[in-house]
């Protein structure tokens, strides 16, 4: 198994707990915990793979990927009642999917002899597009949409580590944990100590002054 596969795999297996335990935040029969599972799974990396034109998708070229997160959503239907916080697990198992998802996405793009400006956009789209798909489906408020989170602004800075990393050495795998320790640690940071960034706050128009004479 090569590395980015690996990456694929970890990332679909945490990425199907979140959608699971989303899921059953909404009160989903199995189905539907199956369901949101896959999507949030597959999803980024989907988006990934058709831009980029790959021969296959890599669910489709390997289709036990979906397995992997169909039997995640049938462990968390068991037992997501065990859970003291199931949206506080949601949000750290998000961050190490996170932190995986990325360099995935700019590794294969790097793999291909992408542009660094392609290596960017399709590191924060696998990293990004799963959760979004996930939230929305679920009326659940996007995490990367949320006021000020240091979500999509964590994946595009760990994507950026991996180009620059990539710019100073031969080294791919240095690049990747380059990339996976950037995207976690300003995400955790976001979680654990509220780092946030400045978000756009309305202003009620200045009067006008009176005219003069």
């Amino acid at each position: 198994m090569t590395l980015l596969m690996a990456l694929d795999y970890a990332s679909v297996a945490v990425f199907a707990l979140t959608g699971a335990l989303v899921a059953s935040r909404s009160q989903l029969d199995l189905v539907g915990f199956i369901f949101v599972a896959c999507l949030t799974a597959v999803g980024g990396g989907t988006i990934r793979d058709l831009l980029l034109n790959r021969d296959l998708v890599f669910w489709v070229a390997d289709p036990a990927i979906l397995l992997a997160a169909v039997c995640a959503a049938v462990v968390v239907f068991f037992g997501a009642h065990l859970l003291e916080s199931r949206y506080r697990a949601i949000v750290w198992l998000d961050a190490f999917a996170l932190a995986i998802a990325v360099p995935a996405g700019a590794g294969v793009a790097m793999g291909l002899g992408h542009h660094w400006a392609i290596v960017l956009v399709m590191g924060v789209a696998t990293g990004c597009f799963g959760g979004l798909m996930r939230d929305v489906v679920c009326n659940e408020v996007p995490l990367v949409l949320k006021q000020g989170e240091l979500y999509a602004t964590a994946a595009f800075a760990g994507a950026g580590a991996a180009v620059m990393t990539s710019l100073l050495t031969d080294d791919g795998m240095l690049a990747l944990l380059a990339c996976a320790g950037v995207t976690f640690v300003l995400r955790a940071g976001s979680i654990a100590f509220n780092w946030r960034l400045p978000v756009y706050r309305a202003r009620p128009p200045r009067p006008e002054r009176p005219k003069q004479g």
